[in-house]
């Protein structure tokens, strides 16, 4: 694959990634008159929780819901430039214009008038993966060829975020559907550097270091043998890889799409895995969409180590969950899940099951 890293007109970088050896150079350069990057993400710790909460109000004034021939994420035309300055591409990345975090510089603190909460620069990184240069099309009508570089690609930035300084844990993830609350309707995924560990990836780190103590094994792993043992609430089985409904799933579409072998990261994968990923993946997402017969809104969510702890008890998996609990209605987050943190879910599992290996 090759990989040209370029600069876009206010100093962020852009990454083009090809796997066709006759793609052109990506040399277009970035004609817009853009301010200088000047994000003021920071973060404050809940005393109650522990829990940090990131603050970026620059993100108000965020792009929100463009025409189609005003996307900013299909390739430049002649008058209208896009953050991507080439006239085409095939997988690219580039630093988010309103990050939620960024290398940012600042100093310790805390918050107003308030001692007991303690304030930091967001120091991380933000990152915007266009999965195709196509503006109608979806990650899951991509072709295998394409899908996989596309994993490629998430590896390989899971890898350069790993190494940036403030970064504590890489999120590779997707947002789709306007039900989910997409603002920008191009194939396309994002990347969050995060400057702490995530709060569920902390509760899961704790969950399977206390279950290894107790078996000698990884939760995760025995989770999978059951459900490859049992089959009930199994959409789609590869060589490498299962999805299946979880058993306590919490929302009324949700599958867990699992490796066979533990792995922490995207990085660990090797190329059968990866392929076998992009088979499952693709059917799994055809499936998500011949559900009610319209495309499906999700998020799927990669589930990857932190850079410096817990890797000995991550088990790397993708999770896909969406809102729609029938063909016209929403799950909306009301009182319990809100305000407690306690699921209840509209649907059993085993009926979404059988239901996605029905159509």
């Amino acid at each position: 694959m090759r990989i040209t890293p370029r600069t876009l007109a206010d100093g962020r970088e852009i990454v083009y990634y090809d796997t066709d050896p006759s793609a052109p150079p990506r040399d277009a350069d970035d004609l817009r008159d853009l301010p200088a990057q000047a994000p003021a993400s920071e973060m404050r710790r809940d005393p109650l929780t522990g829990e940090w909460v990131g603050l970026a109000a620059h993100r108000q004034t965020r792009t929100y819901k463009p025409p189609a021939d005003s996307c900013p994420l299909c390739p430049s035309a002649p008058g209208k430039p896009s953050e991507i300055p080439e006239s085409d591409y095939e997988v690219v990345v580039f630093e988010n214009r309103f990050p939620s975090f960024a290398q940012v510089t600042g100093e310790s603190g805390t918050a107003p008038c308030q001692p007991l909460v303690p304030s930091e620069p967001a120091r991380g990184r933000c990152e915007v993966v266009c999965f195709t240069p196509e503006h109608t099309t979806s990650f899951g009508q991509l072709s295998p060829e394409h899908a996989r570089t596309v994993v490629d690609v998430w590896a390989e930035r899971t890898r350069v975020l790993s190494a940036t300084p403030g970064v504590e844990q890489v999120f590779c993830f997707e947002n789709r559907g306007e039900d989910i609350g997409v603002t920008l309707h191009h194939p396309h995924g994002q990347i969050y550097g995060y400057p702490f560990v995530t709060p569920k990836t902390a509760t899961m780190l704790r969950v399977a270091s206390e279950y290894f103590d107790a078996h000698g094994t990884h939760v995760l792993g025995d989770v999978l043998a059951a459900e490859r043992a049992c089959g009930d609430r199994v959409v789609v089985a590869g060589e490498h890889w299962t999805a299946f409904v979880p058993a306590a799933a919490r929302w009324p579409v949700e599958v867990q799409v699992v490796p066979h072998r533990r792995v922490p990261d995207l990085v660990a994968l090797t190329e059968a895995e990866r392929d076998d990923f992009v088979a499952v993946q693709l059917d799994v997402l055809r499936r998500l969409d011949a559900l009610y017969d319209a495309p499906l809104p999700y998020i799927a969510a990669w589930h990857q180590a932190p850079v410096r702890t817990g890797r000995e008890f991550t088990w790397l998996h993708l999770e896909l969950f969406s809102v729609k609990r029938s063909a016209d209605k929403l799950k909306y987050l009301a009182g319990s899940e809100s305000g407690m943190r306690v699921w209840i879910n509209d649907v059993k599992p085993e009926q979404i099951a059988e239901r996605l290996r029905a159509v």
